[in-house]
């Protein structure tokens, strides 16, 4: 992959032929320069460069079938096509709504490198005008006190006889729920990302954004427990700074996040699979239920949009909505 995009107003081809002509690039190659655009120009995390990555390879398959190789042959009716076809497979309509986001962002950004224009002067932006089906809003499941007491009690108990797995295991959960981050935000902490004495934590979210979270008294003690009993007892010379730690002394992989949160849920009826990002939801929604404002849950959450933050008031209402139901006569 490139190391970085063609600087705006670059045309988006490859050498000289031979015959003093330039050879557009395939679009494969387009698609590993928007990918390096994301990640040294947007700053966007390998998770989201993913998804894009995934996306576009679909689009890229479903235009060669078509005998489309290079970008100037994506049309406004090819990528009308490509999420039709998607939509006849039975793809979810949150699906083709991320589809149409990533068709329309390198659409732009391919617009904008070769520096084509429709005619007007604007940008020849094919996927300008790409709509996909509104996603349905679904409700994040949450898990409620009673249930998240029971596994934080659970965790204490295993880390009782000082397993520094364990330790960590209560660490992780405890600042997960405490401060709602993101599980590539908790592995990407160093031990100077947390100030146990202003109880806070710095980490880096989306866009390579910086904010400062609040924990609790619960996580402090089990972070000051994990640094002092559990991670020296990992730690190798080449640990470096991460905060959490694999049992061979390499940072603590994101996976390892998600077997260690979809173990501790699994036993809770009826939810299904579920990930970290249910204890970000349910510390959102916690939060709410006691009255916090919503645009401090924003800033805590690092949404970069209110509206984002909005679907936990639903979730408020309709665990209000419930308990009414299920307690009042008249219901």
């Amino acid at each position: 992959m490139p190391a970085a995009e063609n600087p705006p107003g670059a045309s988006l081809t490859d050498k000289d032929d031979g015959r003093g002509e330039a050879e557009q690039v395939n679009l494969s190659s387009a698609i590993e320069q928007y990918e390096s655009h994301l990640r040294v120009e947007r700053g966007y995390s390998p998770q989201t460069i993913r998804a894009y990555r995934a996306d576009l390879a679909a689009l890229a398959a479903f235009a060669s079938e078509r005998g489309v190789e290079t970008p100037a042959g994506l049309t406004l009716d090819l990528y009308r096509d490509w999420l039709w076809e998607g939509s006849q497979r039975g793809l979810a309509k949150a699906t083709l709504a991320r589809r149409s986001a990533s068709a329309r962002g390198f659409s732009t950004w391919l617009a904008r490198v070769a520096d084509a224009t429709d005619g007007t002067g604007e940008p020849a932006d094919a996927a300008a005008r790409l709509r996909a089906p509104k996603a349905d809003k679904t409700l994040p499941r949450v898990i409620n006190r009673e249930q998240m007491d029971g596994i934080l009690e659970s965790l204490a108990a295993r880390a009782a006889d000082g397993d520094p797995g364990s330790v960590r295991d209560v660490a992780v959960i405890e600042l997960l729920y405490a401060a709602g981050i993101r599980v590539s935000e908790l592995t990407g902490l160093d031990v100077d990302d947390v100030d146990l004495d202003r109880l806070t934590v710095r980490v880096i979210g989306k866009g390579s954004k910086e904010r400062v979270v609040p924990f609790g008294v619960p996580a402090l003690r089990a972070l000051r427990t994990w640094l002092r009993e559990g991670r020296p007892r990992f730690a190798v010379p080449a640990s470096g700074p991460a905060l959490f730690l694999g049992t061979r002394g390499a940072r603590l992989g994101t996976r390892a996040v998600y077997q260690l949160v979809a173990g501790l849920l699994a036993d809770i009826p009826g939810r299904g699979p579920s990930g970290p990002h249910a204890l970000r939801h349910t510390a959102a929604t916690h939060l709410l239920d006691g009255g916090a404002d919503l645009r401090a849950v924003q800033e805590l959450l690092g949404h970069a949009s209110l509206g984002t933050t909005q679907i936990y008031t639903h979730v408020s209402t309709e665990r209000l909505k419930e308990a009414y139901r299920l307690a009042h006569p008249r219901a």
